[in-house]
């Protein structure tokens, strides 16, 4: 496959890995673990071929509302896995940036995460964003707020630049998997021009060949940001440059 047919920037929503537990009659929580090493090959398997940046949405703001149990695991689980991974990270070259609201997170977590970014702030073979307690909506209002803040004019431009994604290019290809289609809130405003693929497998299943699918699919449609077949650099994204 030609460089020029790999996106730049994925996305992907890492559904399933409670069902995939379930199926094994495993606690949710195994899937879970089991979810952060699927994490890692996929890191791996988007550096290998050539993706720049991976964003992925580890746990939104609406998850809170999941049983009291589960989501204290979840915590425990991101605490651990941030002690555990950070240091390969670093080595492997990968930059490491979380994105959300971090009011209400525990001290632990917010630990981990400033530790992880000022470890790997020099990193810049892959940028791997983790969005934790993170929602589309959150991130417009948010950045809505910083534009009034600083008394700017609210334009698309200005909106932009204040995204906490604004460090990135936004999203070539979003992926979901586990079989839902749709976006449950995540990267509303990055994924206006983004290519989608939704596939059947649990997070935990998504291998290689899964990726190699999603980018297979991914190469063979014509981006054309509002032109007409064949008008004009159709590969060129209207909010910047790659």
């Amino acid at each position: 496959m030609p460089p020029s047919s790999t996106p730049y920037h994925v996305a992907i929503v890492m559904d399933g890995n409670g069902r995939w537990a379930s199926k094994r009659f495993l606690p949710r929580i195994a899937g879970h673990k089991q979810g952060v090493d699927s994490l890692k090959r996929c890191a791996c398997a988007c550096d290998a071929r050539g993706i720049k940046v991976l964003t992925v949405f580890a746990f939104s703001s609406e998850n809170w509302q999941r049983p009291q149990e589960e989501v204290s695991g979840l915590m425990d689980l991101f605490a651990l896995a941030l002690g555990r991974e950070v240091p390969q990270l670093k080595l492997d070259g990968v930059q490491l940036r979380f994105i959300g609201e971090r009011q209400g997170l525990s001290n632990r977590v917010l630990k981990g995460i400033e530790q992880a970014e000022a470890a790997t702030a020099a990193n810049h073979k892959l940028v791997l964003n983790v969005c934790f307690n993170y929602g589309g909506r959150w991130d417009i209002v948010q950045a809505a707020a910083r534009v009034a803040a600083q008394g700017l004019e609210m334009t698309e431009q200005n909106l932009s630049q204040t995204m906490a994604l604004a460090h990135v290019p936004d999203p070539d290809l979003v992926i979901r998997t586990g079989g839902e289609q749709r976006i449950s809130n995540f990267l509303l405003w990055q994924s206006a021009y983004s290519e989608f693929f939704f596939s059947d497998k649990l997070w935990p299943d998504f291998d290689e060949a899964a990726l190699d699918q999603a980018i297979e699919s991914y190469a063979l449609r014509e981006r054309r940001f509002g032109k007409v077949p064949g008008q004009g650099d159709a590969a060129a994204s209207p909010v910047g440059v790659h």
